[in-house]
């Protein structure tokens, strides 16, 4: 960590002092595969105060090669949005880029009562948020699967999971089905990879797929007969307009109230950021935040 220039104004966008700061797979993901100006601030995404005072929230659309973690940033207009009062900074970070990335796609599974769903790399910010809109869309059993039997173990602890698949422990076709009963109705897929197509084999007639995420491969080699009766869906959610992100956001922060939606979190000191992207980078199965003041 080390001393950067102030941000300072741009027309259409918004300086903002920062008060807690996020860190999410994205933030790991771009750095390495965007066009990333370096020297740089990590991006992520966090809250703070625009110059009139507003308490606001900002996604990880700071003007490059400003971002989160650092006391003050520099985000577009549209990408700034008011926080209520009675939500929090940690809770307002976490509804919003994991919130409408585990939202959107079981919406457009349109998970019906009773169905039973798999979350696969369930024990992520991402994974954790899935398994309990899945319950309140009508889910009668929710299943967490993962390669951590601890992360797994604590879902099951907190009511979150129904039941839990322990993956990369032999024959993950076999745990899967055995998970699954008569087979799953909808699998939101977090890794990709082989556990998905390991996952595909456990579905019923007519199941959804919908996959969102790579940690387990970007490449996937799947038989026509395993599609067969199944419908497989891609969803991004980055890429929907601000406005359209916004709503959907404070969406999830009523829901959030309304249900006591949680995740585990993963606190670090401001100063101590490179155990922070260390943590990241290993896949933490919280959601990395810190206090930059305050």
């Amino acid at each position: 960590m080390s001393d950067f220039r102030m941000p300072e104004p741009v027309d259409g966008s918004v300086l903002i002092d920062v008060d807690t700061a996020g860190l999410g797979g994205w933030d790991v993901l771009g750095a390495y595969r965007l066009d990333v100006e370096f020297p740089c601030v990590i991006r992520g995404e966090g809250v703070g105060r625009a110059p009139n005072g507003r308490r606001v929230y900002f996604g990880e659309r700071s003007l490059i090669p400003f971002g989160a973690w650092a006391e003050r940033t520099i985000v577009p207009v549209a990408e700034v949005w008011d926080v209520p009062d009675n939500v929090d900074d940690k809770l307002a970070i976490t509804m919003a880029i994991a919130g409408i990335g585990a939202l959107v796609p079981l919406e457009s599974a349109k998970v019906q009562s009773g169905e039973s769903v798999l979350v696969l790399g369930a024990t992520g910010t991402i994974g954790q948020l899935a398994l309990q809109m899945a319950r309140l869309m009508g889910a009668g059993r929710v299943v967490a699967a993962s390669r951590s039997e601890a992360a797994l173990a604590r879902l099951t602890e907190r009511g979150i999971a129904d039941d839990i698949v322990v993956m990369g422990r032999g024959d993950d076709v076999a745990a899967l089905k055995e998970a699954a009963g008569e087979g799953f109705d909808v699998v939101f897929d977090l890794v990709c990879g082989p556990p998905m197509q390991a996952a595909l084999k456990a579905t019923r007639w007519g199941a959804r797929i919908v996959t969102v995420g790579t940690g387990a491969g970007r490449e996937i080699n799947i038989n026509a007969g395993d599609l067969l009766f199944r419908m497989l869906t891609v969803v991004g959610t980055g890429q929907r307009p601000p406005a359209d992100r916004e709503a959907i956001w404070r969406r999830l922060l009523a829901m959030a109230r309304e249900h006591r939606i949680e995740v585990d979190y993963a606190d670090y000191d401001f100063n101590d950021i490179g155990a922070a992207w260390a943590a990241q980078q290993a896949g933490v199965h919280a959601k990395i935040t810190a206090r930059v003041r305050g």
